[in-house]
């Protein structure tokens, strides 16, 4: 894995888990979430995290 591919990666896990932590305290909903997930692999195209 190159430097670039980490640091999408770790910039993918970040965003990813903050969206997560909205979800559990419901400021967003599901279908929200599924959006951001979306567009978040769009932004980062992460090597492992769109798995």
């Amino acid at each position: 894995m190159t430097k670039e591919q980490f640091e999408r990666e770790k910039n993918y896990r970040v965003s990813i888990a903050i969206a997560k932590s909205m979800l559990a305290k419901r400021i967003i909903t599901e279908q929200e979430f599924k959006r951001i997930d979306n567009m978040l692999i769009i932004r980062y195209k992460p090597v492992f995290g769109g798995l």
